[in-house]
């Protein structure tokens, strides 16, 4: 119940309309500088190239087909009959022709502007999808840059704890010279020193994995990012989702299948329709009678009807075919809007719960602190021991880290949400 009044406080200082995304220069320029480098962007970038050609070629089918045929041919035996007392030949042993052939579909009942329509769905599918492309590696350089703040920080917190942990192995030393310390304490001290070391080795070394995804995604193997500066105007859970079935490229290019689909069930229903076509052709040829062997001129031009009658019922199955697809596609887009529902639902209790825990431990950081200024006066006064300037370091650095690791998921959860509901912020 609580957590329900966590997030219905929180939703409700919420903005109701479109979410709005505030994010720094850098992380936008590491964004787009990634869309220039990334092998992937280029490759689907050459989709919609390819998209484009077969949209051009296909509408080249509204022109006429015309070739150029020629052809000679040896026939015997000879073709004659005694005639008058002679041999009467009617054609040539050596048959030659040659013309110029045109064909043109003068009308095909919607063919043509349904494989042109087709095209265009394909040519707004290969956009779309590098569009999604270039939001899913921009969601990952988003979370890759974050993950570099995160560990910086980490490291600047691990920095202050040795820090202080040094000054105290000084102070120390000094008492065991004036015989005001025992050895122990000093072994004591370091082995925490050696701990909150290899802490910071692992800390900088998870960092230098992240910068090497920055570079394998961007080109570039540095950031100055220093802090969660991620931001997004929230609204509620309904109405996020209705911003991501309507700019969320996921669903965008789940809907471009349903057209797709559709396309394909209207060339399906052409293959009913007649056509009528034109032909014409042009030429020289012998063969003519009596002078077999003079080259003479010809032409010709007629018009040709084909209406399909009977082919075993396979058109009508492809229909159903073609139909049971769309709906396959339609309920594809319900399971997607399912999935975001849950997502984004997470994601603001994600944001909800993960605010009311920062708020949370900015009390106890400072308590925390202040047990260890009073730990480290008792400690210099000789009446506390080096456990417990120990234990005080540690409670600081665990209080220190909690903090910022819900500001990192604070932060992850914005850009999980900016991206479920398709805000491009780059």
């Amino acid at each position: 119940m609580k957590k329900i009044l966590i997030i219905s406080l929180f939703t409700a200082t919420a903005f109701s309309v479109g979410a709005q995304v505030a994010v720094n220069n850098e992380l936008k320029g590491l964004i787009n500088q990634s869309f220039g480098y990334f092998p992937k962007v280029k490759e689907v970038e050459h989709t919609i190239t390819t998209a484009d050609e077969k949209l051009a070629l296909t509408r080249l089918n509204k022109l006429p087909d015309v070739t150029a045929d020629a052809s000679y041919a040896y026939v015997r035996p000879k073709i004659e009959i005694p005639l008058g007392g002679e041999s009467f030949q009617f054609a040539p042993v050596h048959n030659v022709s040659g013309a110029l052939n045109a064909t043109y579909a003068l009308l095909d009942f919607g063919r043509l502007q349904a494989n042109i329509n087709r095209a265009k769905e394909d040519l707004l599918y290969a956009k779309h999808n590098t569009d999604y492309v270039k939001s899913q590696l921009a969601n990952q350089v988003a979370v890759v840059y974050y993950n570099i703040v995160f560990l910086q920080k980490a490291i600047g917190i691990q920095d202050s704890v040795l820090s202080y942990l040094n000054e105290n192995k000084r102070i120390v030393n000094s008492k065991l010279k004036n015989g005001d310390a025992l050895k122990i304490d000093l072994l004591n001290i370091q082995a925490s020193i050696d701990n909150e070391e290899n802490r910071k080795v692992d800390l900088k070394n998870n960092l230098q994995k992240q910068l090497n995804l920055l570079e394998y995604t961007t080109g570039v193997s540095q950031s100055q990012g220093k802090a969660f500066d991620f931001d997004i105007n929230l609204t509620d859970a309904g109405s996020a989702l209705g911003l991501a079935q309507a700019n969320n490229l996921e669903f965008i290019l789940a809907k471009d299948k349903i057209k797709q689909a559709e396309s394909d069930l209207a060339i399906v229903k052409t293959a009913e329709k007649p056509t009528v076509g034109l032909k014409a052709g042009a030429g020289i040829k012998n063969g003519y009678v009596p002078y077999i062997a003079d080259m003479r001129f010809n032409y010709m031009a007629g018009i040709g009807f084909s209406v399909p009658i009977y082919n075993g019922g396979k058109n009508k199955q492809q229909q159903k075919l073609q139909e049971n697809i769309i709906k396959q596609n339609e309920m594809a887009v319900e399971s997607l809007s399912s999935n975001y529902k849950k997502d984004i639902a997470q994601a603001l209790t994600d944001v909800a719960t993960n605010l009311e825990r920062i708020k949370n431990t900015q009390g106890q950081i400072e308590q925390a602190k202040a047990a260890q200024v009073l730990a480290s006066n008792r400690f210099n006064n000789g009446v506390g021991t080096n456990l417990e300037i120990t234990n005080a370091s540690t409670n600081v650095q665990r209080a220190e880290l909690t903090k910022l690791q819900y500001e990192y998921q604070l932060c992850l959860a914005k850009v999980e949400l900016s991206r479920l509901m398709g805000y491009q912020y780059w």
